[in-house]
Protein backbone atom coordinates (compact mmCIF):
# COMPACT_ATOMS: atom_id res chain seq x y z
CA UNK A 1 0.00 0.00 0.00
CA UNK A 2 2.77 2.01 0.83
CA UNK A 3 4.69 1.62 -2.37
CA UNK A 4 1.54 2.49 -4.29
CA UNK A 5 0.88 5.77 -2.58
CA UNK A 6 4.09 6.79 -3.08
CA UNK A 7 4.40 6.01 -6.51
CA UNK A 8 1.60 7.96 -6.62
CA UNK A 9 3.00 10.87 -4.76
CA UNK A 10 5.81 10.45 -7.06
CA UNK A 11 3.81 10.62 -10.28
CA UNK A 12 1.78 13.73 -8.98
CA UNK A 13 5.79 15.89 -9.34
CA UNK A 14 6.93 14.97 -5.39
CA UNK A 15 10.37 13.50 -4.56
CA UNK A 16 9.48 10.87 -2.20
CA UNK A 17 11.65 9.04 0.56
CA UNK A 18 10.47 5.95 2.30
CA UNK A 19 11.48 5.43 6.16
CA UNK A 20 11.02 2.48 7.01
CA UNK A 21 10.90 2.75 10.96
CA UNK A 22 12.54 -1.06 11.22
CA UNK A 23 15.83 0.51 10.33
CA UNK A 24 16.06 2.59 12.97
CA UNK A 25 16.82 1.86 16.68
CA UNK A 26 14.98 4.02 18.87
CA UNK A 27 13.44 3.80 22.49
CA UNK A 28 9.87 4.52 23.83
CA UNK A 29 9.31 8.02 25.49
CA UNK A 30 10.44 7.31 28.92
CA UNK A 31 8.27 10.22 30.46
CA UNK A 32 11.08 12.22 31.19
CA UNK A 33 9.64 15.85 31.03
CA UNK A 34 13.24 16.91 29.44
CA UNK A 35 11.74 18.09 26.19
CA UNK A 36 8.98 20.87 28.34
CA UNK A 37 12.15 23.26 29.04
CA UNK A 38 13.34 23.52 25.04
CA UNK A 39 11.47 21.45 22.98
CA UNK A 40 14.24 18.74 22.21
CA UNK A 41 13.75 15.03 23.01
CA UNK A 42 16.60 14.79 25.65
CA UNK A 43 16.82 10.98 24.55
CA UNK A 44 19.96 10.57 22.17
CA UNK A 45 19.10 7.85 20.03
CA UNK A 46 17.90 7.02 16.05
CA UNK A 47 14.64 9.16 16.81
CA UNK A 48 16.78 12.42 16.01
CA UNK A 49 17.08 11.91 12.61
CA UNK A 50 14.20 10.94 12.14
CA UNK A 51 12.34 14.21 13.71
CA UNK A 52 14.72 16.00 10.92
CA UNK A 53 13.11 14.23 8.36
CA UNK A 54 9.84 14.88 9.87
CA UNK A 55 10.60 18.45 10.10
CA UNK A 56 12.29 18.98 6.54
CA UNK A 57 9.19 17.59 4.77
CA UNK A 58 5.78 19.18 3.38
CA UNK A 59 3.73 15.36 3.17
CA UNK A 60 3.45 12.81 5.13
CA UNK A 61 2.56 9.44 4.65
CA UNK A 62 2.45 7.29 7.89
CA UNK A 63 1.30 3.38 6.93
CA UNK A 64 1.05 1.22 10.37
CA UNK A 65 -0.11 -2.47 10.24
CA UNK A 66 -3.00 -3.06 13.25
CA UNK A 67 -1.56 -5.32 15.78
CA UNK A 68 -4.59 -6.24 18.38
CA UNK A 69 -6.77 -3.09 17.55
CA UNK A 70 -4.23 -0.81 17.49
CA UNK A 71 -1.17 0.52 15.40
CA UNK A 72 1.89 -0.95 15.12
CA UNK A 73 4.42 -1.19 18.16
CA UNK A 74 7.05 0.93 15.86
CA UNK A 75 4.61 3.59 14.50
CA UNK A 76 3.40 4.31 18.24
CA UNK A 77 6.82 4.60 19.63
CA UNK A 78 7.76 7.44 17.40
CA UNK A 79 4.39 9.26 17.51
CA UNK A 80 4.92 8.62 21.36
CA UNK A 81 8.34 10.25 20.67
CA UNK A 82 6.98 13.57 18.87
CA UNK A 83 5.92 14.73 22.63
CA UNK A 84 8.56 17.47 21.87
CA UNK A 85 6.47 19.06 19.44
CA UNK A 86 3.94 19.10 21.76
CA UNK A 87 6.15 20.71 24.31
CA UNK A 88 7.07 23.41 21.70
CA UNK A 89 3.76 24.12 21.08
CA UNK A 90 1.48 24.05 23.95
CA UNK A 91 3.97 24.35 27.21
CA UNK A 92 6.52 27.19 25.25
CA UNK A 93 3.79 28.64 22.72
CA UNK A 94 6.66 28.35 20.37
CA UNK A 95 5.58 27.09 16.18
CA UNK A 96 7.03 23.68 15.36
CA UNK A 97 7.80 24.73 11.46
CA UNK A 98 9.61 28.33 11.99
CA UNK A 99 9.76 28.67 8.29
CA UNK A 100 5.60 28.08 7.88
CA UNK A 101 5.54 31.17 4.90
CA UNK A 102 8.10 30.03 2.87
CA UNK A 103 6.41 26.45 2.69
CA UNK A 104 3.76 24.78 1.65
CA UNK A 105 0.56 23.71 3.81
CA UNK A 106 2.35 20.63 5.28
CA UNK A 107 -0.39 17.24 4.83
CA UNK A 108 -0.20 14.32 6.13
CA UNK A 109 -2.17 11.03 5.76
CA UNK A 110 -2.57 7.54 7.69
CA UNK A 111 -1.99 4.25 5.37
CA UNK A 112 -3.78 0.84 7.66
CA UNK A 113 -4.26 -2.59 6.75
CA UNK A 114 -5.83 -5.03 9.39
CA UNK A 115 -6.49 -8.98 8.95
CA UNK A 116 -9.76 -8.10 11.20
CA UNK A 117 -13.00 -7.03 10.08
CA UNK A 118 -14.27 -5.32 13.57
CA UNK A 119 -16.34 -2.27 13.16
CA UNK A 120 -13.91 -0.11 14.72
CA UNK A 121 -10.69 -1.90 14.59
CA UNK A 122 -9.10 1.40 12.66
CA UNK A 123 -10.73 3.97 15.59
CA UNK A 124 -7.54 4.07 17.91
CA UNK A 125 -4.95 4.27 15.10
CA UNK A 126 -6.85 6.95 13.19
CA UNK A 127 -7.08 8.82 16.83
CA UNK A 128 -3.51 8.73 17.04
CA UNK A 129 -2.32 9.87 13.36
CA UNK A 130 -4.46 13.08 13.83
CA UNK A 131 -3.06 13.98 17.08
CA UNK A 132 0.53 13.10 15.43
CA UNK A 133 -0.29 15.23 12.31
CA UNK A 134 -1.29 18.20 14.83
CA UNK A 135 1.73 18.25 16.30
CA UNK A 136 3.87 18.63 13.49
CA UNK A 137 1.48 21.23 12.26
CA UNK A 138 0.47 19.37 9.11
CA UNK A 139 -3.25 19.21 7.77
CA UNK A 140 -4.94 15.51 8.33
CA UNK A 141 -5.83 14.58 5.32
CA UNK A 142 -7.50 11.64 6.22
CA UNK A 143 -7.00 7.98 6.34
CA UNK A 144 -7.55 4.96 3.80
CA UNK A 145 -8.20 2.07 5.91
CA UNK A 146 -8.65 -1.47 4.68
CA UNK A 147 -9.94 -4.67 6.78
CA UNK A 148 -9.44 -8.33 5.63
CA UNK A 149 -5.60 -7.74 4.61
CA UNK A 150 -3.54 -9.91 6.83
CA UNK A 151 -0.63 -11.91 5.36
CA UNK A 152 2.39 -10.21 3.70
CA UNK A 153 1.75 -9.47 -0.05
CA UNK A 154 -2.07 -10.01 0.65
CA UNK A 155 -2.89 -6.41 -0.26
CA UNK A 156 -1.71 -7.46 -4.29
CA UNK A 157 -4.77 -9.06 -4.97
CA UNK A 158 -6.79 -5.89 -3.77
CA UNK A 159 -6.39 -3.78 -6.79
CA UNK A 160 -9.18 -1.30 -5.69
CA UNK A 161 -7.18 -0.84 -2.27
CA UNK A 162 -4.03 -0.38 -4.77
CA UNK A 163 -5.93 1.74 -7.12
CA UNK A 164 -7.59 3.91 -3.73
CA UNK A 165 -4.35 4.66 -2.55
CA UNK A 166 -2.16 5.32 -5.25
CA UNK A 167 -5.05 8.16 -5.99
CA UNK A 168 -4.21 9.48 -2.52
CA UNK A 169 -0.75 10.04 -3.21
CA UNK A 170 -0.90 11.47 -6.10
CA UNK A 171 -3.90 13.79 -4.42
CA UNK A 172 -1.49 14.73 -1.18
CA UNK A 173 0.55 15.89 -3.26
CA UNK A 174 -1.53 18.54 -5.03
CA UNK A 175 -2.04 21.68 -4.05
Amino acid sequence: MLDMALEGAANGGAKTELISLNNFRFSPCIACNGCMSEGKCVVKDDMQLIYEKLLNTDRIILAAPIFSMGMCAQAKAMVDRTQRFWATKYILKKPVIGDKGRRPTRRGMLLCAAGSNHKNVFDGAVQVAKYFFLMLEAEYAGSHCFQQIDEKGAVLSRQDVLREVYQAGYDLVQE
